[in-house]
């Protein structure tokens, strides 16, 4: 065994206990944004377990440990001269502002629900069958709609729309708005309230969330001006639509080229297609990083196995490339194509007709 032997042998186990520390950490992560104790612990802050117990209303035994795993993870802050506990600013942006542009916190959701279906996904993974989307967890809905919703909020309305040229001006004017893949509802809700003179309407083929999309709606103050239907992308209703958004959809569908092709269909002379995909290069390699691990892995758990229990036969990845998109979108009879702005989570294209 030669010196670079010896060095993989004592660095690859210190990643593999790191990750598991990640993983049984990632649960502390889900109960703290479920029970409020990130919210207490950034309003009480600097504060005693028993007052972060008080204020979340739990049991200060459990918080006592719940707090030594956030402090030995990173997750808050321990000052050890008065022993207490504390959130820095951009601890309570990530954990505890379910509000703010940088909340994360629902993405440890994701992950717990995929734990809950591995067995089912491990049988789909052997056998090459598929995973319905509305076989998964419940917290995984819940979980990407509010993980995505935090980017949304940041950039759809002030980034990704005013990205595409003279799309502002015509759903201040009235347009019309469909959000194809719309989950539950965060981006059709955002678009209604930026925009009040235009009609927004969302279609998702998963019921569940088309139901939580319209109680969001009401919620948000925008029910009489957003509307949501079950249906899917190759077969939602409505022509002349001025903007037609797919947000983090596409790659999961079992037949993009035919909801491309009904997208071509469905928008006006001047429309645009707002399409968003999560990042990722243009190889293998350019991907050899966290944004690619977290993107991969959902493929395999999510985006792989629903595009497979879908008629078309298709399955794209979380992964595709810029130029597997470009192609999509001139086989479905687009002409225009170009990366209009782009994240650390997110590619935005601008494709017309």
């Amino acid at each position: 065994m030669n010196s670079a032997d010896h060095g993989e042998w004592r660095s690859f186990p210190d990643r593999v206990i790191a990750d598991l520390a990640t993983a049984a950490h990632a649960a502390t992560v889900v109960i703290g944004d479920r029970l409020g104790l990130y919210r207490a612990l950034a309003e009480t802050g600097p504060a005693t377990p028993a007052e972060v117990a008080a204020s979340a209303e739990c049991d200060e035994r459990y918080v006592i440990e719940w707090l030594h795993a956030q402090a030995a993870a990173g997750y808050c802050g321990y000052d050890e001269a008065t022993e207490r506990f504390f959130l820095s600013p951009e601890q309570a942006a990530c954990l505890a502002d379910e509000g703010g542009p940088r909340f994360l916190a629902p993405g440890m959701m994701i992950a717990a629900a995929l734990f809950r279906a591995e067995e089912r996904l491990a049988g789909a993974i052997q056998d090459g069958s598929g995973v319905p989307w509305a076989d998964q967890d419940d917290d995984l809905f819940d979980g990407i709609g509010r993980f995505f919703r935090s980017s949304y909020q940041t950039n759809l309305v002030a980034d990704w729309v005013p990205g595409l040229p003279g799309v502002p001006a015509r759903l201040a004017a009235g347009g019309r708005v469909a959000d194809v893949g719309c989950g539950r509802g965060a981006a059709a809700i955002l678009l209604a309230q930026a925009y009040p003179a235009a009609s927004v309407v969302g279609f998702d083929p998963h019921r569940p969330s088309v139901e939580a999309a319209r109680k969001a709606a009401v919620d948000a103050g925008v029910g009489e001006r957003v509307s949501f239907e079950e249906a899917s992308a190759q077969d939602f209703p409505g022509t002349g639509y001025d903007l037609v958004c797919t947000l983090n959809a596409l790659h999961a569908m079992g037949d993009p080229l035919g909801g491309a092709g009904r997208i071509r269909a469905a928008i006006g002379p001047d429309g645009t297609w707002l399409l968003v995909e999560p990042m990722a290069g243009e190889c293998l390699l350019d991907n050899f990083n966290d944004v690619g691990r977290l993107f991969y892995s959902a493929s395999t758990l999510v985006a792989t196995p629903s595009a497979r229990a879908q008629p078309g036969g298709w399955a794209l990845g979380a992964q595709a490339t810029e130029a597997q998109l470009r192609g999509l979108c001139d086989r479905a009879g687009f002409t225009r194509f170009r990366r209009s702005a782009q994240t650390r989570l997110h590619r935005v294209y601008e494709v017309r007709a």
